[in-house]
């Protein structure tokens, strides 16, 4: 105790002695960019945490004017993500100072957030169904890409290219338009399933469907028409 005693003592000394006279009537410019970066590496954790996301993110706080001179805040600064709603990309946070002498100010700062998403591993022509060999996980700056990224294999794999793609491009929603898994007039097995019990009846689909797509199909048993998920070719499931 006495050793951390002495040490705060001794950091005590050092601030007071490099602080030049008069500092204290001003917020410096690094107050504000500690401020800005503490509190985007809160709100980036409750985005993920929230979210469920798993990435890992980087976040670079813009130098400000040296020249900017703003009264010294006797309360605690507070601050707000100004734009856009989410944490990410080229982002505004305004820092304010609701004391005696208040005052506002934005600051910018870009967020980088990494995640592992689909990338192609080859070159593919439009029209294109895509397999597992022409598709893989690779570490992106996802503030980057908007028009929709896909997060795992699967959600790519037997779906038709809309565009030719690179090798090593990130596949993006726009990309994609899924192929059917079914077609209208296909004999399909229909699974109810309710927690461990499980019934399988023929059915027909009376439209075509992706994979996990809904699609109205006709109990051939009961000559009811339902609504069933696609789940594999010649598959679909149906919730009791």
């Amino acid at each position: 105790m006495r050793r951390c005693a002495l040490r705060l003592l001794a950091a005590g000394c050092l601030l007071s002695v490099g602080t030049p006279a008069g500092a204290d009537t001003f917020t410096s410019p690094d107050q504000l960019i500690g401020v800005t970066q503490g509190f985007l590496e809160f709100t980036v954790e409750d985005y993920l945490a929230t979210g469920q996301i798993e990435g890992r993110y980087e976040i670079q706080v813009n130098q400000l004017d040296p020249r900017v001179r703003l009264a010294h805040c006797d309360k605690d600064l507070t601050a707000t993500l100004e734009s856009p709603a989410q944490p990410m990309g080229r982002v505004t946070v305004r820092v304010r100072c609701e004391g005696s002498s208040p005052w506002t100010i934005f600051v910018p700062a870009q967020v980088k957030l990494f995640r592992d998403v689909v990338t192609v591993t080859h070159p593919l022509k439009r029209g294109a169904i895509i397999d597992y060999g022409d598709v893989t996980l690779r570490e992106r700056d996802v503030g980057l890409i908007s028009q929709g990224y896909l997060t795992a294999v699967e959600l790519a794999v037997g779906q038709k290219l809309l565009r030719p793609v690179v090798s090593d491009q990130v596949l993006t929603l726009t990309h994609l338009e899924q192929a059917a898994t079914v077609r209208k007039g296909d004999h399909v097995i229909i699974s109810a399933r309710s927690g461990t019990l499980s019934v399988k009846m023929p059915g027909e689909a009376l439209s075509d469907g992706g994979l996990s797509e809904q699609i109205r199909v006709k109990n051939l048993n009961s000559n009811r028409i339902i609504k069933a998920r696609v789940t594999a070719p010649g598959q679909v499931e149906v919730a009791l």
